[in-house]
């Protein structure tokens, strides 16, 4: 069994590659974890917002 590293996805991104990065690492659909992270930034006032750009400054892009 290898390591699993976070990483943001190159390959499908749509602003920064954090959602697929999630998907990929969680082993779940893309557009799943997309719509979730939607309705979770919509019912929180946004607060998503603020941990996706924390996330696209922390996680390194894979290679």
């Amino acid at each position: 069994m290898g390591n699993k590293r976070l990483t943001r996805s190159k390959s499908d991104c749509k602003i920064a590659g954090v959602c697929a990065g999630l998907a990929q690492y969680f082993g779940l659909d893309t557009t799943l974890v997309r719509l979730v992270y939607a309705l979770l930034t919509l019912f929180t006032a946004f607060c998503g917002v603020v941990v996706y750009i924390i996330m696209w400054l922390v996680v390194p892009q894979d290679n």
